[in-house]
C-alpha cells in the first residue's frame, strides 16, 4: 500500500493486528520509551499513545520495530528500489528484458518533488513546549526528537538537487537553551549537514534547517539510508513512497512537505555553541555533555490530526536496528560496485555498528603466489576505510573470497572462527592512529578522534581454534576466571581500569609478559579480551561483541603476547590481547530505572493494554 499520510499507514496496521492503542495515560518522562523498548524486545506490534501526560498529541512508537512489518510497509515500492539498484549496475539489461523493467520509466518520475501552495502542514502552529517531551532514559540532559528528518540545503547551490536530509539528533530542552526559542542540533561526523554548514560558515550566510516529523514512511527510511553520492534524499523518498514528494514553497523558507506532521522551522545561530546531552545513545552508553550548534527556531507547524513518531535506542538490537539490517538487505547488491573487489559488508549490529564491519574481499594480484598474503585484501580494506559511513569503521575484519569454504559475513560466528583460523599475528594487523572516528564512540583519545585497524585474514588455517579453557592456563595475579567467548577466543577478568586515558595500561603489559614466559597453551587462542565481568561478556556471543568493540581502541587497547615493531609495522608472536574493561574516559552503560519497569510490568499484567504483549 501506498502510505501519503502517517494517519494512512496507523490504519492499515491496526486493520491488520499490527497496532494497538494504548488509551492509559503514559508519561513521556521515561515511561513511554520502556515501554516501547520492551515491547520491541518482545516483537510485539506498534503502538499508538493517544493520552500522552502533559500533552494533547498522540505518539506512535515501534513502528519499525519488527523486520516483518518493516518489509510490510514497503512491500509495494521495494522491488522498484532492488530494480533500479541493479540498473545501476548492469544498465543493459534494461534493453535486454524491457518486459520486466517496464515500470521503471514512470517510477523513475517519482524522484522529482511536486511544488504545491498549501497542505495540511500549515493549518496550525504551536510551541516546543507543547510537543511531546520524550526522555527516554534517567539521565538524559532534556527531552529530543528520536526520528527528526532534519532538511538543509547548499548555500552554493541552493534547491533540492543539493538538498540534504538526516536524522540528526535534536534536543528540544535543556537548562542552558532559552525556552521555545532555540532547540540543539547535534551531528556526527561525516554527515551531509555538516558540508552545507561549513560552505554557510565560509559564505558568511544564513544556514537554514527545517525538521520534518512523521509524514510518509519513506521520508523517515530515507533521512537514514548511505545513499551514492548526488541522489539526494528527498528523491529517494519519492521512489520508496511511490509517489512524487509534494513541497510547499513558501518565499525566504526552504521547502516543507506538505504531509508531514510537524515541522519546525529554524535557523543555526552563527558562532554560538551550547551543551548538548547527555543521551542515551544506539552503543548502549550516555553520550555525554558537549558543544554542539543551536537552532534559533522561526516556526513550529502541524497538521491538525498530528502524530508524534519516536523510538528510543539503547544496547542494541533496538528497533533503529531493524531499519539497519533492511537497509543491508535493499543496499548489498551495490556494495562490488562502490568498493571494487569487495563483495560483501555487514556492519555488525550487536557490535554498534560502526565499532567492527565485517569484510569479504577478493585477492587476486599474485595469483600464481604458492602462499597468498593479503594485497587486494588491504586495497579494498582501505577503499572502505575511505569512503561513506564505512570510513567510520573501529575494527575492519577481512577475508579472502577465494578460500574454502567461502566466508559469509552474514554467519557473524563462522566468519570470526573463518578469520581467526586463519589470520597471521606476526603480519596481518595494520593500524591507522590519531584519526577520525564516530562521535558518539567514546573509546578514542579524545571526541572525534582514535584509531582503527584492519584485521586481514586468508588462506589455510593454521591453528585449530580452543573450545575448552586449557588445565595447565595460569595466570598472573587480578587475573582470574576466563571463560570461552567463541571458539579461539578467551575473555579474562581484570583488575579495574586506572591509567589515564591515550596511554598503554602497565597491567596489561604485565600480563602479556608474564604470559609469555609462563604460558605454553595458548596456541589454539589467538585472542583474549580482558574485561570487567568475564562470565558476563561470554554469556551471549552478543555480550562479547558488545563488551570487546565498543570498549577498546585499537592504538590504545590492543596488545599482544610477544609483540615487536619491526620497521614501524607492528605484530605479536602469541595471542592477540585486547582490553575492553571500561575505562575511566568511557561514557557510563545504560540502566533500566527499576521504578518504571514495574509501571511497565503493571500494563502487562491481566486486564492491562499490554497483556499477553510482553
Amino acid at each position: 500500500m501506498i502510505y501519503r499520510t502517517l494517519w494512512q499507514c496507523i490504519h492499515d496496521l491496526e486493520a491488520k493486528g499490527d497496532l494497538i492503542r494504548i488509551a492509559d495515560i503514559v508519561d513521556p518522562y521515561l515511561e513511554i520509551g520502556a515501554i516501547q523498548r520492551r515491547v520491541f524486545k518482545a516483537k510485539g506490534p506498534a503502538l499508538l499513545f493517544t493520552r500522552v501526560k502533559g500533552c494533547s498529541f498522540p505518539m506512535l512508537g515501534n513502528l519499525f520495530g519488527t523486520s516483518k512489518r518493516v518489509q510490510y510497509l514497503f512491500q509495494d515500492t521495494l522491488k522498484t528500489i532492488e530494480q533500479l539498484f541493479h540498473l545501476s549496475i548492469h544498465p543493459f539489461d534494461f534493453f535486454k528484458h524491457p518486459i520486466k523493467y517496464r515500470r521503471i520509466p514512470k517510477n523513475i518520475a517519482h524522484v522529482i518533488p511536486r511544488r504545491v501552495k498549501k497542505g495540511p502542514i500549515l493549518s496550525n502552529q504551536s510551541q516546543i513546549n507543547k510537543l511531546p517531551l520524550l526522555i527516554s532514559w534517567p539521565e538524559d540532559g532534556g527531552a529530543f526528537i528520536t526520528l527528526p528528518q532534519v532538511y538543509s540545503e547548499s548555500v552554493n547551490q541552493p534547491g533540492w538537487l543539493q538538498s540534504n536530509i538526516g536524522m540528526y539528533r535534536i534536543q528540544l530542552t535543556g537548562e542552558k537553551y532559552i525556552q521555545n526559542q532555540e532547540i540543539g542540533l547535534h551531528y556526527q561526523i561525516h554527515r551531509g549537514i555538516g558540508y552545507h554548514h561549513a560552505e554557510a560558515i565560509a559564505q558568511n550566510k544564513p544556514f537554514y534547517v527545517n525538521i520534518f516529523i512523521g509524514g510518509t514512511p519513506a521520508m523517515t527510511l530515507a533521512s537514514v539510508m548511505p545513499l551514492p553520492e548526488g541522489l539526494p534524499e528527498i528523491a529517494f523518498a519519492g521512489l520508496l513512497a511511490g509517489f512524487r514528494m509534494p513541497l510547499i514553497y513558501k518565499k525566504g523558507l526552504l521547502p516543507i512537505p506538505a504531509e508531514s506532521d510537524f515541522c519546525i522551522i529554524g535557523e543555526v545561530i552563527p558562532n554560538k555553541l551550547l551543551p548538548e546531552g547527555p543521551f542515551g545513545d544506539h552503543l548502549g552508553y550516555y553520550s555525554q555533555i558537549h558543544d554542539f550548534p543551536v537552532i534559533r527556531v522561526h516556526k513550529v507547524f502541524h497538521r491538525s490530526d498530528a502524530v508524534w513518531p519516536f523510538t528510543t535506542v539503547g544496547r542494541p538490537p533496538q528497533e533503529d536496528s531493524i531499519l539497519g539490517d533492511f537497509i543491508h538487505q535493499i543496499t548489498a547488491p551495490l556494495v562490488s560496485s562502490v568498493f571494487k573487489g569487495i563483495h560483501e559488508v555487514r556492519a555488525v549490529d550487536a557490535a554498534g555498528v560502526h565499532p567492527l564491519l565485517l569484510a569479504v574481499g577478493s585477492e587476486r594480484y599474485v595469483p600464481f603466489a604458492a602462499e597468498k598474503c593479503p594485497q587486494e585484501l588491504l586495497t579494498g580494506a582501505f577503499s572502505l576505510l575511505g569512503n561513506t559511513q564505512t570510513s567510520l569503521t573501529k575494527y575492519l575484519i577481512i577475508a579472502a573470497q577465494e578460500d574454502d569454504p567461502q566466508p559469509n559475513v552474514n554467519n557473524i560466528t563462522a566468519f570470526l572462527t573463518h578469520c581467526l583460523e586463519r589470520v597471521h599475528l606476526k603480519r596481518d594487523l595494520h593500524f591507522i592512529t590519531r584519526t577520525t572516528m564516530d562521535t558518539l564512540d567514546y573509546s578514542g583519545i579524545s571526541l572525534n578522534q582514535g584509531s582503527k585497524v584492519i584485521i586481514a585474514a586468508i588462506g589455510k588455517p593454521r591453528r585449530t581454534l580452543g573450545r575448552t579453557i586449557p588445565e595447565s592456563l595460569k595466570l598472573p595475579s587480578g587475573f582470574c576466571n576466563p571463560y570461552i567467548c567463541i571458539p579461539g577466543v578467551i575473555a579474562i577478568q581484570g583488575p579495574s581500569h586506572q591509567t589515564e586515558r591515550d596511554t598503554h595500561d602497565t597491567q596489561i603489559v604485565f600480563f602479556c609478559e608474564y604470559l609469555k614466559k609462563h604460558v605454553n597453551c595458548l596456541e589454539s587462542f589467538p585472542l583474549i579480551i580482558i574485561v570487567d565481568d568475564s562470565e558476563f561478556t561470554s554469556k551471549t556471543r552478543d555480550n562479547f561483541l558488545w563488551v570487546t568493540f565498543t570498549r577498546s581502541d585499537p592504538a590504545t587497547d590492543v596488545y599482544g603476547v610477544g609483540s615487536f615493531i619491526h620497521c614501524k609495522h607492528w605484530g605479536c608472536t602469541g595471542p592477540l590481547v585486547i582490553d575492553a574493561r571500561l575505562k575511566s574516559h568511557h561514557a557510563p552503560p545504560l540502566e533500566d530505572n527499576p521504578d518504571i519497569e514495574k509501571q511497565v510490568d503493571n500494563l502487562g499484567a491481566p486486564g492491562g493494554p499490554l497483556h499477553k504483549i510482553i
